[in-house]
């Protein structure tokens, strides 16, 4: 593989592609971006920026919390069924932890590219690393960002040769995070079983030891970037 181009597979099958970091460093307000970047999709204002939605919000707190936790279980089944997702507030993941893990995460996109490549992706389908995902074709429209991705539960799935030792609380904070993330799903596991007149020991064996995986996305600036998309849309498994 050639300095300045990530790997990126899907089941196995894998494309190189350029660094969009490095390449972004390359680029000025009168440089044309490259074709395979420049995507229609771009000028479509999401109906979010068009139209007043109030998305809606679980509060952790009040769902554990005896005092409130009916009317929050009662908004948690409303929402599940009219709206199949929702922004969790007060979750307890302490905030010292998802700062450091930001700080992390700056501290490893910010590396020289030759550093970064160290953990670049395998060709063997499982994602993890360092590079793009799911680039099929030579003729497939590309993301401006790249990704490191690691699966972190179960620990048996985890393959350390990725997880990166520079910043030196880097692994530390990811397997911090992967454990505060499981707690959280766990407890909405609970009331959302209750919800459905499920014991919640039936949802906690049904997703013992499911994989989680964290994905870190960096998107670099873009002299053009009504031009480019970030992440382009699509439907999570």
């Amino acid at each position: 593989m050639s300095k300045g181009e990530v790997h990126s597979q899907c089941a196995g099958y894998s494309l190189s592609v350029p660094n969009v970091q490095s390449l972004a460093t390359s680029l000025n307000k009168s440089t044309q971006i490259p074709e395979r970047y420049v995507q229609s999709e771009a000028n479509i204002n999401p109906i979010a920026r068009t139209i007043e939605i109030e998305l809606p919000i679980i509060d952790l707190a009040k769902l554990i919390d005896p005092e409130f936790s009916k009317e929050e279980a009662a908004k948690l089944h409303r929402t599940c069924q009219e709206w199949s997702f929702f922004q969790l507030v007060n979750h307890g993941v302490p905030e010292e932890l998802i700062e450091g893990l930001k700080e992390n995460t700056k501290e490893f996109f910010n590396k020289p590219l030759e550093e970064k490549m160290v953990y670049k992706q395998d060709n063997d389908g499982t994602l993890q690393g360092y590079g793009q995902m799911f680039l099929l074709s030579e003729e497939q429209k590309l993301d401006w960002s790249d990704m490191f991705y690691v699966m972190t539960r179960p620990v048996a799935l985890r393959n350390m040769k990725f997880w990166p030792t520079s910043p030196s609380t880097f692994r530390y904070n990811m397997d911090r995070y992967s454990l505060e993330l499981t707690k959280v799903a766990s407890c909405l596991w609970q009331y959302i079983a209750t919800n459905l007149g499920v014991a919640p020991e039936v949802f906690e064996q049904l997703f013992k030891d499911h994989p989680q995986g964290l994905r870190f996305n960096y998107y670099p600036p873009c002299p053009k970037a009504d031009k480019v998309i970030g992440i382009a849309p699509h439907s999570d498994a």
